[in-house]
Formats: C-alpha cells, sequence, structure tokens
C-alpha cells in the first residue's frame, strides 16, 4: 500500500464558523462539517421573588428531550430571600412537571474557607446531603447567604435525559458564599434511578424565595 504525503502548503482552506475540516467521500478532497460540542442556548429563566424556576420540556420553548444527550444548567448569582441555613435544591420529573419526585442515588462533598480565616480550609464528605433511592430534593449548596453581596453560581449536566433505557446521570458544582462569611464549593453527583425519560427540571431553595438569578439552559451537540 503507498503511502501519499500531504503538501500543506498546497491547502487552501476558508474556515467555516462552527465546523470542522474533514476528508469528504472523494480521493483526495476536504469538506466542512459539524465540530461538535457546541451550545446551543435553549432558554434563561430570570428569579425575581420566585418560589421555584422550572425547566419542562415543552412549555414556554423549552427543549429536554432527545434532541441533545447532553444538557447544561448554568446557575448565575442565585441569592436567596432567606438567611436561614436554606439549601438550594432541585429535582426531576418524569412526568412533565407534574411530580417532582424522580426516585435518586447521589454522592456529596464540600470545600470551604472562612473570610476571617479564623478556621482551617476543609474539605470533607457531607452525609447529611446525599440520597440513597430517596425522591425528594437534591440539595445542591449548603447554605448561601442573603447579605446584600452573597449568592452562589454554578452548574448541572443532565446526561441523555430521554433515554428509556438507563438512568439518567447527573453532575452539580456550586461556588458561593456563605451566611456566615465563608467561601464554599459544593460537588454533588448521581443518576435519576428511572428508565422513563426526565422531562423536566425544578430549582428552589429549603425555605423562601429565589430572590434574584438566572438559570441558563443549553444543549450540547
Amino acid at each position: 500500500m503507498a503511502i501519499s504525503k500531504l503538501n500543506y502548503n498546497s491547502l487552501n482552506v476558508t474556515p467555516s464558523a462552527n465546523a470542522a475540516i474533514g476528508f469528504d467521500s472523494g480521493a483526495d478532497d476536504l469538506e466542512t462539517g459539524s465540530a461538535g460540542g457546541a451550545m446551543t442556548l435553549i432558554k434563561t429563566l430570570t428569579a425575581s421573588s420566585s418560589g421555584t424556576l422550572s425547566f419542562v420540556d415543552g412549555a414556554s420553548d423549552v427543549v429536554l428531550d432527545n434532541t441533545y444527550k447532553e444538557y447544561i444548567f448554568i446557575l448565575n448569582n442565585i441569592h436567596p430571600s432567606s438567611d436561614s441555613d436554606v439549601q438550594l435544591q432541585f429535582n426531576g420529573s418524569a412526568d412533565t412537571g407534574s411530580n417532582y419526585n424522580v426516585t435518586k442515588t447521589t454522592t456529596y462533598f464540600s470545600a470551604y474557607h472562612y473570610e476571617s480565616d479564623a478556621f482551617s480550609p476543609a474539605l470533607g464528605y457531607m452525609t447529611s446531603y446525599d440520597i440513597a433511592q430517596g425522591t425528594g430534593f437534591q440539595t445542591l449548596s449548603t447554605n448561601i447567604g442573603a447579605d446584600n453581596d452573597q449568592c452562589g453560581s454554578g452548574y448541572i449536566h443532565l446526561f441523555n435525559p430521554s433515554s428509556t433505557t438507563f438512568v439518567k446521570h447527573f453532575i452539580g458544582n456550586i461556588s458561593f458564599s456563605q451566611s456566615d462569611d465563608v467561601q464554599r464549593i459544593d460537588y454533588n453527583a448521581g443518576y435519576f434511578n428511572t428508565t422513563s425519560a426526565v422531562d423536566a427540571l425544578q430549582f428552589k431553595f429549603s425555605s423562601g424565595n429565589i430572590d434574584a438569578g438566572t438559570i441558563t439552559l443549553y444543549g450540547i451537540s
């Protein structure tokens, strides 16, 4: 089998937005194609003393189906109305938002550093915030402060929620300023233990409203 050398100086390829360059079906031709990994904006919800923020497939231009195999929810400057040890939480629905009670198993750990440096920074597993085959809301952050300058930001990756064969994995990561002036980052991961499609996600605080902030949903191609 002969080996052909490619002369890079002879290539004249005009870049195409959001496209990759690859060989086509011809013997010596190139073509543009999908680059993959592009983030497509689907919907942004803005909180204003909101009890919950819900993304429901088919409602208000929300897409949460088999269009994408991965979805990302970006949480930006989420600010609670209560300063009394409230947790930011989420849950999934398998009946288009009628009930948010999908069975899940999760894991949870956290790292913190006090603003005053009064206590040594630490990293640890949080047994009180994981779930073992439960239907309750999963905690994303332990205690975002309600001071005017305090908030939390982060993301949730949800994988293949429309599958009717496999469980649905998710990964969450939130950085936030805690009510007692502590920088904290919480990590959680798990799976919705159902072979039904998960077609809605809801966010809320364990007490009080989401006073301000945005959550934006993207599909990943």
